[in-house]
């Protein structure tokens, strides 16, 4: 196999043959990567698992309206109550399990101060799951 020849009479024919030697050598080691990792995609361990069955045990948590007005008079569940009480209510709420949520709606007029309070309360009695309760703009 000559590609670039010196011999003149040769030069002007197409060369016709094909050497297959690199190609055989890839499909061998192809071949023998195959047969090493085959059986170590096989190997399974037989077991004898018991057989159970059961329910899914899905709880859905409870929903706690807390609503604060314009004035800072908070309010739960629509009873209105006093921050002490809102703070007993959330050490109770903090103890169940699953946690409730706790839905805030605040006026959009009602001070931060208000707000934050609640957050901070609700926070020390260990809930977590805080949603804000908005109305979407028309």
């Amino acid at each position: 196999m000559a590609f670039g020849s010196f011999d003149r009479k040769s030069s002007s024919q197409p060369m016709a043959e094909i050497n297959m030697v690199p190609l055989i050598d890839v499909a061998l080691v192809l071949l023998v990567i195959f047969i090493v990792t085959a059986p170590l995609l096989t190997n399974v361990v037989k077991l004898d698992l018991p057989k159970a069955t059961s329910t899914a045990d899905i709880q859905k948590p409870e929903k706690v309206e807390f609503a604060i007005d314009a004035t800072g008079a908070l309010f739960w569940k629509g009873e209105r109550i006093t921050r002490e009480e809102a703070v007993e209510r959330f050490a109770a709420e903090g103890a169940k399990r699953p946690q409730p949520e706790v839905y805030l709606r605040a006026d959009q007029n009602v001070p931060y101060r208000y707000v934050a309070e609640t957050l901070a309360d609700a926070s020390k009695a260990g809930l977590s799951k805080v949603a804000f309760v908005s109305e979407p703009e028309r």
